[in-house]
């Protein structure tokens, strides 16, 4: 009777019921909640890896409410038993509690706590308590005795989620003990040790398996069951013996298999093309040291096959066009040789297509434009040539299909000719790269007319003619290095969501449009060094400037720099160098925020670089490169600004997260960076990138005067110091054996007296250091890297002393008359007639030997510099009078 009633009760009154379980099951959950804090932090790298939005799961839930109505809360509908807890990118930080109320969920099936912060705590065993539980933790550790605990209750456990606990502790042999009822078992990126046990291959319900980045979990060679239901099989960056791989043709069921990160030492094994139901393959990052085996052709069933960076060696085999099923193919980082095959224009359904970083050759087939669902094509940095086939733009009888092609990057190649005027009918085209190449002729207009194409690289090139008006969609257009002449339309200022402009290494002419400075509020990198521009620089800058890289280098500009350009706070890089400029040291730029790079070298700039206003805000305090040299600065040195170099007196954190400036990652390529010509060790160098811990200054031919000050010492982060060729005084300070990052230091052609400072032989990074055509005296400091350097570090100096100029050779240089210059023109400086003494110590004449040197090859360096760089003033002097008068005959 009594049980009669129960059931009665429970069928004339379930809600009464479930709604006292429900009860209690919100109480336990508040307590959980209760004991963590939430914090954005927490869940950071959700959104980087599973690509879903982090958000506070836990801000829904409110006591006194139905928590089955919870975010992350999922409750059996009959009994209102909690059933599934998501509590996954949930911002949820703090240790994970050992008696957490979770524990009073007894009925929870499924739970996910991954991507939140729980400070590797450790997983309790408790979590033995519950049953048919999946699991998928992050972020906790686990010992023996837990995995212990609760791999030897589960007994009814399905599915088995533990990927990224650290179980360094852990022997392997622990999971031997897991129930026959097994789907899933995921232990991946989890730190296991020792021998992985052999017989939960032998599980009869087992569909997944992943034990994968488990660098010190090791395989033995086993011979796997043929009626394996196995389905899912990674064994990706782990240690096994090849011998494994030879029976897995055994797994019929196999549709997934990842073996990249491992080692194939005698080539792919042919078991692995018997498995006919495959689907995924991935051998990416394997030492292979073999060829592809014509025998791939036999996986039908593939969808994806990825073998990048694994040392293949060999052709492209042709079998692989049998693969019609095949949406993406990556053979990229090899050393794949011979043509690409054309049966590869078979693969219809191919959407990925990566051949990049090889040793390919001949021309592209004109079969791959039969790929027509196409989204990315690589085929980079190989040695193809001829020309581009119009096929890849569309084949003439297919021209009612639109092509899907998004991606096309031929770059870096041996490819000739013109750009086929077909490729503008890839109406999706978003991103083209070309550059690098030897292709000529004009820039297509079809292609410039594409609606979509956002990235344009056709850089190193033979392409002539002028800059075409269209631009449309472009976000980033990059020509330099190749042939471009006439002027720049202002049209080019229509284009509102240009972001990146490179038109640097051209003959381009006339004057900058005056809208750059207007289009600034969208364009980052403006670049249009190594031309002919002239007139003036653009004078007014959008209030909301996002110019971050602006490069006028190298041309045949004047006039002042206007204060304008302050509205870009985000300015890093200002290169205005190798023009006409005539004006004063612009002081306001000191107050740009993020200034990293100034070069204002070789102009018409004059004057003083003191301040006057002592109560104005710290100058360039993020500086890292400040180049001014040959201009016609006098006074003394800037102490003013050595003491505001807060980067590089290492109170500004730089360098922290990326190796060069400006790296851009527009379309995910990573594929632009700031450039810059800087003299380096007595070298000019252009340098490509530009990395973010180079510290130089770079004062130079200039008019300077005064004693170098101590506070130079203070730049211990200093890369480079050139103060050569102006008119100091006064000793070198004993500060500068402070500068212990310093790799290259040039005093030389000044008024330097008194000894060379022994410290700076401490200095363990100096490799080149110049002091020549000073009055030094003295004894030259001895050992480390002072005995390097050779004597061409102190000529001129007629009292120093020691190695290697006891050794060496002090020179004294008679003016001889009319020594001429490469044009033919007289020089002012004179000399060419060398006495040259040889003597041991200081002082003492052993010999004289008096020689003709030619002049060419006998000048000093600074002074074939110092020639060199009055003759190109001259010349661009010429070049601007010229274009003047042509104007003028315009007019």
């Amino acid at each position: 009777m009594a049980s009669y009633l129960f059931l009665c009760l429970l069928l004339f009154f379930p809600h009464h019921y479930a709604s006292s379980g429900s009860q209690y099951s919100c109480s336990s959950l508040i307590q959980f909640k209760n004991s963590f804090s939430i914090t954005e932090d927490a869940s950071l790298s959700c959104d980087h890896i599973t690509g879903l939005k982090s958000y506070p799961k836990t801000n829904s839930w409110k006591e006194g409410t139905d928590c089955c109505s919870w975010d992350g809360v999922t409750c059996d509908h009959l009994n209102a038993h909690v059933i599934s807890l998501d509590l996954s990118c949930s911002w949820l930080y703090g240790n994970f509690p050992s008696n957490t109320t979770l524990f009073l969920l007894p009925h929870l099936q499924k739970l996910n706590l991954a991507y939140n912060d729980f400070n590797l705590s450790k997983i309790p065993s408790e979590f033995g308590r519950f049953e048919s539980l999946i699991y998928d933790y992050k972020q906790f550790t686990i010992d023996k005795h837990a995995v212990e605990g609760f791999v030897h209750n589960l007994t009814e456990v399905r599915h088995l989620f533990l990927d990224g606990m650290d179980m360094s502790s852990v022997n392997a042999y622990v999971f031997m003990n897991l129930s026959s009822s097994l789907r899933s078992l995921s232990l991946g990126g989890c730190d296991l040790q020792g021998k992985f046990p052999k017989n939960i291959f032998d599980l009869p319900n087992l569909n997944l398996l992943n034990l994968g980045d488990n660098q010190n979990l090791n395989l033995d060679p086993l011979k796997l069951n043929r009626s394996s239901n196995l389905e899912h099989l990674d064994l990706s960056s782990m240690s096994f013996s090849t011998e494994f791989i030879d029976s897995v043709d055994n797994l019929h069921a196999l549709k997934y298999l990842d073996l990249s990160g491992n080692s194939f030492f005698q080539g792919i094994s042919v078991s692995i093309t018997n498995l006919s139901s495959l689907e995924y393959l991935d051998i990416s990052g394997a030492n292979i040291f073999g060829g592809l085996p014509d025998s791939m052709g036999n996986l039908v069933s593939l969808k994806f096959l990825v073998l990048y960076y694994s040392n293949l060696l060999g052709p492209v085999p042709r079998s692989l066009g049998n693969l019609l099923q095949l949406t993406r193919l990556d053979l990229s980082q090899n050393q794949l040789s011979g043509q690409i095959p054309r049966s590869l224009g078979n693969l219809l359904q191919l959407t990925h297509l990566d051949l990049s970083l090889n040793q390919l050759s001949g021309q592209i087939p004109r079969s791959l434009g039969n790929l027509l669902q196409l989204t990315h094509l690589d085929l980079s940095q190989n040695q193809l040539s001829g020309q581009i086939p119009r096929s890849l733009g569309k084949l003439s009888q297919l021209t009612h299909l639109d092509s899907q092609l998004t991606h096309l990057d031929l770059s870096q190649n041996q490819l000739s000719g013109p750009i086929p005027r077909s490729l503008g009918n890839l109406l999706q085209l978003t991103h083209l790269d070309l550059s690098q190449n030897q292709l000529s002729g004009q820039i297509s207009l079809s292609i410039l007319n594409l609606t979509h194409l956002e990235f344009l690289d056709i850089t190193e090139n033979s392409l002539e003619g002028s800059i075409p008006d269209e631009l449309r969609r472009s976000k980033c257009f990059l020509i330099s290095n190749n042939s471009f002449n006439g002027e720049v339309s202002s049209l080019i200022c229509n284009v509102t969501s240009l972001q990146i402009l490179d038109l640097s290494h051209n003959n381009l002419s006339g004057t900058i449009p005056q809208c750059f400075g207007r289009l600034s509020d969208s364009l980052q990198f403006l670049n249009l060094k190594k031309n002919k521009f002239y007139g003036t620089i653009p004078p007014t800058f959008a209030k909301g400037c996002q110019l971050s890289n602006f490069n006028l280098n190298g041309n045949l500009l004047e006039g002042p720099l206007t204060p304008s350009i302050l509205t870009c706070k985000g300015l890093e890089v200002l290169d205005l160098g190798n023009n006409d400029i005539n004006d004063t040291f612009p002081h306001w730029l000191g107050s740009l925020p993020e200034l990293q790079v100034l070069v204002l070298k070789s102009n018409q700039l004059h004057g003083s670089l003191c301040v006057n206003n002592s109560k104005s805000s710290p100058f360039f305090s993020k500086i890292q490169i400040f180049d001014l040299s040959s201009n016609y600065f006098s006074g003394p040195l800037p102490v003013r600004y050595i003491n505001s170099f807060k980067a590089i007196i290492n109170l500004e954190k730089v360098g922290s997260t990326v190796s060069y400036m400006g790296v851009n990652d527009l379309g995910g390529r990573g594929f632009y960076a700031y450039s810059i010509g800087i003299v380096m060790k007595g070298q000019d160098m252009e340098l490509v990138k530009i990395f973010t811990m180079w510290m130089i200054i770079d004062l130079s031919s200039n008019q300077f005067e005064g004693e170098i000050p101590k506070v130079i010492g203070k730049l211990n982060l200093l890369k480079g110091l050139n103060l050569s060729h102006n008119n100091l005084n006064g000793g070198i300070p004993t500060s500068v054996g402070d500068l212990t990052s310093l790799e290259w230091l040039d005093l030389s052609s000044n008024r330097l007296s008194g000894m060379i400072p022994n410290r700076l032989a401490d200095l363990p990074f100096l490799s080149s250091l110049n002091v020549s055509e000073n009055e030094l005296h003295g004894q030259i400091p001895q050992g480390k890297q002072f005995n390097t350097f050779g004597n061409d570090s102190y000529e001129g100096n007629k009292e120093l002393c020691g190695f290697p100029v006891s050794k060496g050779f002090n020179i004294i240089e008679p003016a001889p008359p009319n020594v001429l210059e490469k044009d033919g023109s007289k020089s002012n400086i004179s000399f060419g007639w060398k006495v040259v003494l040889i003597g041991y110590g200081c002082g003492v004449v052993l010999g004289i030997f008096v020689g003709y040197v030619v002049f060419q090859t006998g000048k000093p360096k600074w002074l074939v510099n110092l020639v060199e760089n009055q003759h190109e003033k001259r010349r661009r002097r010429k070049s601007k009078e010229g274009n003047r008068s042509s104007r003028r005959r315009r007019i």
